[in-house]
């Protein structure tokens, strides 16, 4: 059997077992994007400006966010230099800047099971990106950094529309959002750090280039676990 057609049915098999393991372990809304039930209670009976709550609020998420930490961990996999590192991750935090807050502020909602669907998808597209599959299959390469500002800006979408679903106080609306995505710009600040920190003593060690290509794999498979889960969830709740 041909290799590439062999490494696709053992990834398929994966993706297939994988999701049947975790669907049957956990409701299909638990993965839904969002913040805990706690707070939820909190953002719907606040009122006026509130800055430091919703700063650790925002700051919360993010470090709790695995979905938006998986899709950074793809962008900087083999980022070396600090300052490119700077770069995408500026990238990412503006679109998700500009869609969190115009999200609310506009009252544009759509499904969160949709939008997590496609953050999913983000991770399976920076995971096949690292694998180099686009140049193989397309001889070209899709832009990086146009790829992290477009999937930022779905990033912040998805959580604009879970917190529209809280109807948050307009007293003080503006200050509380810019307070929120101020945490969860220093909670990703918090995320990052700590992943590099990891992934740079593995860059030190002899496998690091042997494992580099499982590890995608894994991220992929895992991106696409969490698309099959968001769109069971789209189609079985409420």
């Amino acid at each position: 059997m041909n290799m590439k057609l062999s490494n696709m049915i053992r990834y398929a098999v994966i993706i297939i077992c994988g999701y049947i393991i975790i669907a049957s372990l956990f409701p299909a809304d638990i993965f839904a994007h969002g913040v805990t039930e706690g707070d939820k209670g909190y953002i719907q009976e606040s009122s006026g400006r509130m800055i430091f709550p919703f700063i650790y609020l925002g700051a919360k998420h993010m470090v709790t966010g695995y979905d938006h930490l998986l899709f950074l961990f793809g962008v900087i996999f083999f980022l070396y230099r600090l300052k490119d590192v700077s770069i995408y991750v500026t990238l990412f935090a503006v679109g998700h800047s500009v869609t969190l807050i115009s999200g609310v502020l506009f009252n544009i909602g759509v499904s969160a099971y949709i939008i997590d669907a496609i953050i999913g998808f983000s991770i399976v597209y920076k995971a096949l990106d690292n694998m180099g599959a686009y140049q193989r299959w397309f001889g070209f390469q899709p832009s990086t950094k146009i790829a992290t500002l477009i999937f930022g800006l779905f990033h912040g979408f998805g959580l604009a529309t879970k917190i529209l679903d809280y109807e948050m106080s307009t007293d003080g609306l503006l200050s509380n959002l810019i307070a929120f995505n101020i945490g969860v710009e220093l909670g990703q600040i918090i995320g990052l750090a700590l992943i590099l920190i990891a992934i740079s003593f593995w860059r030190h060690t002899g496998s690091f280039q042997k494992q580099a290509y499982n590890a995608n794999v894994a991220l992929m498979v895992g991106g696409f676990i969490f698309v099959g889960l968001q769109m069971t969830g789209y189609f079985v709740m409420p």
